[in-house]
């Protein structure tokens, strides 16, 4: 009796990407040019939104950017001289959980120390997620940053947003 044996790779059955949790807080770096800038980002989507914190590396005053599900974005400041506030209409929301549906396995790759299964979406994300516990670990998606969990707190919009 001869009996044929067959090596599954993951290339045959790839990994599928986990969903995101439906909240979660993440700290990027982002870097446009040579302009480098810290963000906590906050996701909610129970509450339908995606709340960013921008610190520019040289600017003392933080921009906030408040993103809703229905694409409306306002991006405002609190305090000194440069108090401000600005709307804009995009035509998507925030990311779904399950937004790596349709994504390209690309292999196994190590990054801050974790062996990571990577896709890529889009062309232009690069997604990274802990092998053993399916963890969010790094994305490449015009920013370079690692996932953390933590509680999310409350956002809201100021005065100077609201007013006609």
């Amino acid at each position: 009796m001869f009996v044929l044996h067959h090596h599954i790779t993951q290339q045959d059955h790839p990994p599928i990407p986990k969903p995101w949790p439906l909240q979660f807080h993440s700290k990027l770096f982002m870097n446009y040019s040579g302009s480098l800038s810290l963000i906590d980002l906050w996701y909610d989507w129970p509450g339908g939104r995606n709340f960013n914190i921008i610190q520019d590396q040289l600017d003392q005053e933080p921009l906030y950017d408040l993103e809703w599900n229905n694409g409306t974005s306002f991006f405002y400041t609190l305090h000194g001289p440069r108090r401000s506030c600005r709307t804009a209409q995009l035509e998507v929301g925030i990311l779904r959980p399950d937004w790596l549906d349709g994504a390209t396995y690309l292999g196994e790759e190590r990054v801050n120390g974790f062996d990571c299964n990577v896709w890529e979406k889009a062309d232009f994300i690069t997604y990274y997620e802990d092998v053993v516990t399916k963890r969010p670990v790094h994305w490449v998606f015009y920013t370079d940053g690692t996932f953390q969990y933590g509680v999310l707190s409350w956002t809201y919009i100021p005065r100077t947003c609201t007013r006609g």
